[in-house]
């Protein structure tokens, strides 16, 4: 069950934006050359729908996304994974993948918190360079593979 109760501002801030708008969203900055994210709370909650994650786009591009993947699973549009979307980033397809559940204390807090555990699902956002290169394509380069990690997989020191 969902927490209901909000011990602080921020809290009840994220509870009064998943019953105003579906979901609350969070942008984490990284250090030390990890990139940021920004990842969404209270989807499934409301929709039933996969928490979405996006790494490694600025915040204000991330919460566009996240706010478009909520407007469209709150009309009905249901996303499966490995699928080419548009619309969600501007002149560009994007895809979902899944992400390991070890990924979650790292990168999902809120949702924890929100979900009193690890009931939750999540997906990610994963998105080709300018030249329409994947991170999973040979030609894609280092950085881009560091910038943008896919979270499928348990992390390495797993």
């Amino acid at each position: 069950m969902p927490s209901s109760e909000a011990t602080d501002p921020y809290e009840a801030k994220a509870l009064a934006d998943i019953e105003t708008y579906g979901c609350h969203i969070l942008h984490v900055l990284e250090e030390d050359d990890d990139p940021p994210f920004s990842y969404s709370v209270g989807l499934e909650h409301r929709f039933g729908a996969p928490e979405l994650i996006v790494v490694g786009l600025k915040q204000e591009i991330s919460q566009f996304i996240i706010n478009e993947y909520c407007g469209r699973i709150r009309s009905g549009e249901i996303f499966q994974l490995g699928q080419r979307y548009s619309g969600l980033i501007e002149g560009f397809d994007c895809q979902f993948g899944s992400v390991h559940i070890a990924h979650y204390p790292e990168h999902f807090g809120w949702d924890i918190w929100f979900y009193q555990g690890l009931n939750f699902r999540v997906i990610q956002l994963v998105y080709p360079t300018l030249d329409g290169i994947w991170p999973w394509d040979a030609e894609a380069d280092e950085w881009f593979r560091r910038w943008q990690p896919l979270l499928e997989a348990a992390p390495a020191s797993q």
